[in-house]
């Protein structure tokens, strides 16, 4: 009986535990000069571009062992529906699509403290990545602070040229009639029998 009595009060004080945030803030890296943004979007991230500027000048590259290349803007895209572009489409693109139930799990690269954001690698829950720029200067990594959770949004600062400053949001996609769906659909199909 006393041990019933122990089971219930620790099953009663987890339940009264506070639930942890379900979102968390990747602290923005970079210059940060130029416009502020910040993506949005309804739903789960479905697809990203972004573009790269490689400006490789034989001086640059040769006397300096330095490029000057940096991520010019990017856009998600959020169910069906693109974001803005964030920067510029100058350079080159880079996309990628994402599978049903992948999600964006880590945002890393490189960023130089005097200008741009040099080099940007998405990482998806699959493993995949998609990358731009190139990987020199500053490294940073960002990850969610929760398990299950997903990159929302990017925040930042860009400017006429590319973006100087990125910083990442994580959290939970609540999908509206996720989970009920199905079992609506199943008891609809169900003939009852008399």
């Amino acid at each position: 009986m006393f041990s019933i009595l122990v089971v219930t009060v620790f099953l009663a004080s987890c339940l009264a535990m506070p639930i942890k945030d379900p979102y968390s803030y990747s602290s923005a890296v970079g210059q940060g000069g130029g416009t502020p943004f910040a993506s949005y979007g309804e739903g789960r991230i479905t697809a990203v571009r972004v573009w790269e500027t490689n400006n490789n000048y034989y001086y640059y590259y040769y006397y300096n062992s330095n490029s000057n290349a940096y991520i010019s803007g990017f856009q998600l895209r959020y169910g069906s529906t693109w974001s803005p572009v964030f920067g510029g489409e100058g350079g080159e693109k880079q996309e990628m699509e994402l599978f049903n139930d992948e999600a964006i799990v880590e945002v890393s690269g490189k960023y130089n403290p005097a200008d741009y954001i040099c080099y940007l690698v998405l990482t998806t829950n699959m493993g995949r990545t998609l990358s731009a720029g190139l990987p020199n200067q500053v490294s940073f990594n960002f990850y969610p602070a929760n398990m299950g959770n997903e990159l929302r949004l990017l925040s930042g600062r860009f400017n006429g040229a590319g973006i100087t400053s990125i910083g990442a949001h994580w959290g939970l996609v609540y999908m509206e009639g996720a989970g009920n769906s199905t079992l609506e659909t199943a008891l609809e199909t169900v003939t009852p029998i008399i």
